[in-house]
């Protein structure tokens, strides 16, 4: 597996896939033919469907800034490998050059013909079990085995990443307005944050904390704003807002959140490897599911439950998202995905509690329930893959 620089990266909204990916296939590109007459991009599948509500045309528009380019959005191919696909071509003294990517999750990038991690492999498990296996023998915590493999400057960069998610969870608590694309999705965080009920439980009081974190991040994404890959951008909200309302609630030291980041990470670097983490080859479950899963390993490594509790709390997440679509409405990065953020918190906060006292009744596996993920993914319809297609997307285009 890579190393979790590669799953939580910094970087500006909405889509880790539709905007950073293709944003780093660009200046990739640009970098091995700088000096081109002019320029001609293709996107196909997902990128093309739902690019402009994804902002990638506006990405790669600045990317290229100062020179000729053409950018099609090709609806109609569907004989592609991946679908989230970009050809690039570059056009000098009458000879031309295409170079192929492909984008992902999570920013993620490969041009046709490399393997995907070929060159970043520091972990030398890739399964749970073995993971755990590990672990037990040299009795050690998740976050120890990603030290040993990462090396203690890791610390240095998730603390980055705790800073960068803190200052999402800030920045869209203060917020207000509608959100830019056309379909007036209004900010709702800052109200969730400061609306108490009069006779308020403390069971509501968690739900609508919990959630303002979640909306604040998520409405930080949609607007374009610096948020933190956790696995994606589309899902960037879950992670965060459990962590701070962790923090908030019992106390937990910056170094103890960093710790519990590692084993997130770990839990979204498996199913990076393993299944996939794009919404537009899996589905939502392969987003807003991992994401769910990574916070639920989070919460359990701050409470220091054991392997088999903190197993059955991450596969529980992802096993009550399988079948989860992607449907966008109008592209954008909004509906229904902000309020998935939040209830995929809540969700991760509810496994963490009935792991802690079920997890040695649990049949499925971590492993299993990924490679569950993976195959249902791959046997969505593709109108239910980040296409706008199918779905809530198409059923809002009917009914304006």
């Amino acid at each position: 597996m890579q190393s979790l620089r590669y799953l939580y990266r910094i970087g500006r909204g909405p889509s880790s896939s539709h905007t950073m990916g293709p944003d780093k296939a660009a200046h990739r590109f640009l970098s091995m033919y700088p000096d081109a007459e002019s320029y001609k991009i293709v996107l196909y599948g997902s990128l093309a469907k739902t690019g402009r509500g994804h902002m990638t045309d506006a990405v790669l528009k600045q990317a290229f800034s100062g020179r000729k380019c053409e950018i099609v959005l090709d609806t109609e191919t569907q004989t592609i490998q991946h679908p989230n696909t970009l050809d690039f071509t570059a056009y000098k003294d009458g000879e031309e050059v295409t170079k192929r990517f492909f984008s992902i999750g999570g920013g993620e990038i490969l041009m046709q013909g490399e393997k995907q991690h070929e060159s970043a492999e520091i972990y030398g498990l890739n399964k749970f079990s073995d993971i755990s296996r590990y672990c037990r023998e040299k009795e050690i915590r998740i976050w120890q085995y990603v030290e040993e493999c990462e090396g203690p400057d890791i610390w240095a960069y998730l603390e980055t990443v705790w800073t960068a998610m803190q200052s999402a969870i800030k920045e869209g608590l203060e917020a207000e307005g509608v959100l830019q694309g056309g379909i007036g999705t209004q900010r709702k965080a800052r109200y969730l944050f400061r609306q108490r009920h009069i006779d308020e439980s403390e069971e509501t009081k968690v739900n609508r904390l919990v959630c303002a974190y979640a909306y604040a991040v998520s409405e930080q994404n949609a607007s374009g704003g610096t948020i933190v890959t956790a696995p994606t951008c589309g899902a960037s909200g879950v992670v965060p807002a459990v962590l701070k309302f962790s923090q908030k609630k019992r106390g937990f030291s910056d170094e103890q959140i960093i710790h519990a980041l590692a084993t997130g990470g770990i839990i979204g670097n498996l199913v990076k490897t393993n299944a996939s983490i794009s919404g537009a080859e899996c589905g939502c479950q392969a987003e807003i599911g991992t994401a769910c899963s990574m916070a639920a390993a989070a919460i359990g490594e701050l409470y220091e439950l054991d392997l088999d509790q903190i197993e059955y709390a991450a596969e529980m997440s992802i096993e009550h998202h399988l079948g989860l679509t992607c449907d966008p409405v109008n592209g954008l990065v909004q509906i229904p995905c902000i309020e998935r953020n939040a209830v995929a918190a809540m969700r991760a906060l509810n496994a963490v509690n009935l792991a802690d006292f079920l997890a040695d009744s649990r049949k499925i596996s971590f492993d299993m329930v990924v490679d569950t993920m993976y195959e249902t993914g791959k046997d969505l319809k593709v109108v239910y893959r980040e296409t706008s297609e199918g779905g809530l997307a198409k059923n809002y285009k009917k009914d304006r």
